[in-house]
């Protein structure tokens, strides 16, 4: 009679605890709700969802890096899901590339606003719209833009409304309080103007259109040198070896295999 009286509570403790961790998990998965909560200090989320919409979706990548994803519209490749990354630290954000058009960037910035972050920069990995479309949004909060000398020329010559603010050669070093956010050139591959970002306190690159997720096509060409592109890789190899987490422009946050494979795609 112990036993079972014993057994019954058991089931019953169990039952309890299933349904309190079950509610734990539905709060945290309301992507409806206008706070995005911040994963605590000391935990390394494996990508965790924050926001989601029809047209701009916020995930946690690292304890101070989020993804942002947003959707531009091609004929050749259909509605195209475009990465991005905020780095923060404290109240402190810096923005790699913009989203992909005026809408899902109005909507990123307030939502960073409602998190209380305050976008110092925004920096742009190359010409192409899915980096630069937002910029307009960016400069009416007086947030400065960056870009590489070599993009500001290519807007230049397409004679493009919208033009980063500040340029740099190869290298920008911008403070995110005691921490410091890297952009670099490393040489033509998808583009000719293509940079990458680099956050060392995690060891996160964001690779831009310059990386592919696994198993992607070559995709858009136009403006490709192919034949240089794995040499340009493999220079960001050798300068960040350490690298923990790899960003592309398109699709699926990996690792450094995201580097070999590009690599060996283009060879």
């Amino acid at each position: 009679m112990k036993i079972k009286t014993f057994t019954s509570s058991l089931l019953l403790f169990a039952t309890l605890l299933v349904s309190c961790n079950t509610s734990k998990t539905e709060n945290v998965q309301n992507t409806n709700t206008n706070q995005l909560p911040h994963v605590q200090t000391g935990q390394q989320p494996q990508d965790s969802l924050l926001y989601e919409s029809e047209t701009l979706t916020i995930r946690q990548i690292s304890e101070h890096v989020y993804e942002h994803t947003s959707y531009l519209s091609t004929q050749d490749f259909g509605n195209v899901p475009c990465n991005g990354i905020i780095v923060f630290n404290g109240t402190d954000a810096i923005v790699f590339d913009t989203p992909a058009d005026a809408t899902s960037s109005e909507e990123l910035l307030t939502k960073l606003d409602e998190m209380e972050l305050q976008v110092k920069a925004v920096i742009a990995t190359h010409f192409h719209a899915d980096c630069i479309a937002g910029l307009k949004q960016f400069h009416a909060q007086n947030i400065p833009s960056y870009a590489n000398t070599r993009t500001i020329v290519k807007l230049d010559e397409l004679n493009s409304e919208t033009m980063p603010q500040n340029g740099f050669d190869n290298d920008l070093e911008l403070e995110l309080g005691s921490q410091k956010v890297y952009a670099k050139y490393f040489g033509e591959g998808h583009t000719k103007d293509n940079i990458v970002g680099y956050f060392s306190a995690e060891k996160v690159l964001f690779g831009g259109c310059l990386i592919k997720e696994m198993d992607a096509d070559k995709g858009n060409l136009e403006d490709a040198n192919s034949q240089a592109w794995p040499a340009t890789v493999s220079k960001i190899k050798d300068e960040y070896p350490e690298i923990r987490l790899v960003v592309p422009g398109h699709g699926t946050t990996g690792g450094p295999e995201l580097l070999d494979y590009t690599i060996a795609l283009f060879k």
